[in-house]
């Protein structure tokens, strides 16, 4: 299986995030799964690289040309596709993965994270998509997107297309169908 990594590409935020990240990545590499991601060196994206790559995974890093120019680029990607921009490289992402979960992330990662949903909920694909609610980092959003069912604003129960995962455990369940 592909797994899609959304998730931030800074290094001053909550250490356990790192560590979670970091389980992510063995467990995924253990079970013979790709990790799909952002490509750079930086952050909870390197460490999800970096954790895959030498847990013995394969990583593909979907890297914009102008983040490689700025020699951004991970050198834990086993696979390195560039792209030209932003649109080219979640377009990509998508393709390429059988499944998308979302770590901690700033605006580049709910760029993403509502990319992916707003393409399933017109039929461009069914991939299950999890917000990996570590230490309750996407409350506030979980909380955003029920008040827009509760307003009648989304086409069904957004939780039809997302799905939420505070544990590693959890998202086992997701992804094997338990859940």
């Amino acid at each position: 299986m592909k797994i899609c990594i959304f998730c931030s590409a800074n290094w001053q935020i909550d250490h356990d995030f790192f560590r979670m990240a970091e389980e992510l990545g063995q467990w995924s590499a253990e079970e013979g799964h790709t990790i799909v991601y952002g490509g750079v060196n930086q952050g909870l994206m390197e460490c999800i690289g970096k954790a895959a790559h030498e847990a013995g995974g394969r990583t593909i890093g979907i890297v914009p040309v102008l983040v490689e120019r700025q020699g951004r680029a991970s050198q834990y990607n086993d696979v390195e596709i560039p792209c030209d921009n932003l649109s080219d490289r979640k377009q990509l992402m998508q393709d390429q993965s059988d499944v998308f979960i979302a770590l901690p992330g700033g605006i580049g990662t709910l760029d993403e994270i509502f990319t992916i949903a707003a393409s399933a909920t017109i039929g461009y694909h069914s991939k299950p998509l999890i917000l990996y609610n570590m230490k309750g980092f996407w409350d506030s959003l979980i909380q955003m997107l029920d008040n827009l069912e509760t307003k009648g604003v989304t086409r069904k129960n957004w939780r039809t297309y997302i799905k939420v995962a505070n544990s590693l455990e959890d998202i086992i369940a997701l992804i094997s169908g338990e859940k």
